[in-house]
């Protein structure tokens, strides 16, 4: 399934009140996008739910955004998205409304790689975990979340898409073929809700400076390449109200003369 693009408007700026009184829940928040994205989101005025595997490792994240002037205090919300079962899906999505009683909006940064490999070696269990983290994972967390998200007048998910032309190419392996799935979910989670007040996002950052960018990338200089502070400004831009154009659309952060790649 293809999706039509978007692009960041010109004259979009994140401003202090641009998710203000939002309850916004980030998976893989403890570090790369997920960090920059609550942070950012934090700046805007959300109340973030900083979901990871373990909570020590979310405190430095939390610690940041309780210096920021101004943001709300930001809620811890360990999980294991990999071990996770379906009920615990359901439960987690009980405890955000019992502590905070709404939801706006559901941010899936969490991601599994384990760099590149043939398909021929890949093992059963990096196929069966990787596929989990990257595709099953957003889908039963979305599911488990959506009472939440209906409930408000507009709310948002946003899935985090790579490259679609790279991830069908050798050696991607479980990674290539979950994101390629995610967008498929995106796609027909937007037909599925498109005349509620959900709105479904897709988003294809450039090149950023995470663990899985080194992971992939090993002799890459670090330093040539972006932060994630600039698609964490599109997940803000995503989730407030200013994203309804960007509905059921991947927005495309690249720079398309020089992401190569």
């Amino acid at each position: 399934m293809s999706l039509a693009v978007a692009r960041l408007p010109a004259d979009w700026t994140l401003a202090a009140d641009s998710l203000a009184g939002r309850v916004v829940l980030i998976t893989g928040a403890a570090g790369g996008l997920g960090r920059a994205s609550a942070l950012a989101c934090a700046s805007a005025g959300a109340t973030v739910l900083l979901a990871d595997r373990k909570a020590r490792s979310l405190e430095p994240v939390y610690d940041e955004i309780a210096a920021l002037p101004g943001a709300p205090q930001p809620v811890l919300q360990p999980m294991d998205l990999q071990g996770a079962s379906p009920l615990e899906y359901q439960n987690f999505a009980e405890s955000v409304e019992r502590q905070l009683g709404r939801l706006d909006g559901v941010v899936h940064a969490a991601v599994k790689c384990e760099g590149l490999t043939p398909l021929s070696i890949l093992s059963p269990e990096e196929w069966i975990t990787t596929l989990h983290v990257d595709l099953s994972a957003p889908f039963l967390l979305t599911q488990a979340c959506m009472p939440l998200l209906l409930a408000r007048e507009d709310s948002a998910v946003v899935f985090v898409l790579d490259d679609p032309d790279r991830m069908g190419r050798a050696h991607w392996g479980a990674y290539g073929v979950a994101k390629a799935g995610l967008g498929g979910l995106a796609s027909i989670l937007h037909e599925e809700t498109d005349e509620s007040g959900l709105r479904v996002h897709t988003l294809l950052p450039a090149p950023m400076r995470t663990a899985l960018r080194r992971t992939v990338w090993a002799g890459e200089d670090p330093m040539s390449i972006a932060t994630p502070e600039a698609a964490a400004r599109a997940v803000v831009y995503l989730l407030s109200p200013a994203a309804g154009a960007a509905r059921g659309k991947l927005l495309d952060l690249r720079d398309s003369a020089n992401d190569k790649g």
